[in-house]
């Protein structure tokens, strides 16, 4: 594995460590969705970075999915990718941003984004690690 892939994914490991610490506050459940966000990002770079795929420099999920597929074509569901997407950015900003359309994600929410995020980047160390 290239030095800059492990990086990518030891950064990934720090979102997901982040996330587990801070789980437990219901206040904090758009930071959990935010550090989901950037352990899928940062996880799906480690590939985009292990196989040269290309230099594109974006946070969207649903890109970074379709730049791995020829490499890494684990079904994950775009639906998540998108909601992620959406309050990766907006979480960042107070206010009614950062919010599902019922309000802020519940525990039940950040829990499933945290699962998710783990699963892929586990999936993918995985496969790298190879």
């Amino acid at each position: 594995m290239k030095l800059i892939t492990s990086e990518w994914l030891k950064s990934a490991k720090s979102d997901l460590d982040t996330i587990e610490e801070i789980m437990s506050n219901d206040q904090l459940t758009h930071v959990v969705a935010f550090h989901s966000q950037q352990c899928i990002e940062k996880t799906f770079k480690a590939i985009v970075e292990e196989f040269e795929l290309s230099s594109i420099k974006t946070h969207n999920l649903i890109t970074l999915k379709n730049t791995i597929s020829s490499v890494y074509s684990e079904n994950i569901a775009d639906d998540l990718l998108s909601l992620l997407n959406k309050l990766y950015i907006d979480s960042r900003y107070p206010g009614e941003l950062g919010l599902l359309p019922d309000g802020r994600p519940d525990t039940d929410d950040a829990k499933r984004f945290y699962e998710n995020s783990r699963e892929i980047y586990e999936n993918v160390k995985s496969f790298l690690d190879g």
